[in-house]
């Protein structure tokens, strides 16, 4: 499985060509990301993240997706611009993809297969609903700032609540302790 997880093709928001392979051996917190939801101020706290724990191995990747009340409307050009102006983000984006439905990407499937129960998925369902929003039933990603964890062999081994904070207790912890393992 995880093989697959790292030979799936992906394109760098810049257009790139890429895969999961050129980040073998480290630690990932797959999450996708939007511009205009109440949750994109996780994005300052994501690149905290980023910054204290890259230097052991750890990388955010941040996937644009448009799946959830299209809250996510721009071109890669914008979200790029967005994200570099608002909040100084130097983890790496990606291209647009879908995540959730019919055409959800080929990594969103094996995330979710690979790990289809969200840590905490019922309060953020019944704030959706609090909303008047009907939340995508499991296995589907919830929402925005849904967050997959992956070890350094490229197993997924965690996945979080979309209103999961990046520095929540229980999300810190299983980086930190992918983070003490050895690939």
């Amino acid at each position: 499985m995880s093989q697959a997880l790292y030979d799936i093709p992906l394109q760098k928001i810049d257009g790139t060509k890429a895969t999961l392979a050129e980040h073998k051996g480290d630690v990932l917190l797959v999450v996708n990301v939007a511009s205009k939801c109440g949750l994109t101020p996780q994005y300052k706290g994501l690149e905290q993240l980023h910054e204290q724990y890259r230097g052991r191995g750890f990388k955010v990747l941040g996937f644009p997706a448009n799946d959830f009340g299209a809250q996510e409307p721009g071109t890669n050009a914008e979200i790029q611009q967005f994200c570099t102006t608002n909040f100084g983000i130097e983890f790496p984006m990606y291209s647009k993809i879908q995540v959730t439905g019919a055409d959800k990407h080929p990594l969103y499937q094996t995330l979710t297969s690979a790990q289809p129960k969200t840590e905490n998925r019922d309060t953020m369902e019944k704030q959706l609903k609090g909303y008047g929003m009907t939340p995508t039933s499991a296995p589907e990603v919830l929402w925005n700032f849904e967050k997959f964890l992956i070890d350094r062999s490229g197993r997924v081994v965690g996945r979080f609540a979309p209103d999961t904070a990046p520095d929540a207790a229980p999300l810190v912890k299983a980086i930190e302790g992918e983070l003490a393992k050895q690939a």
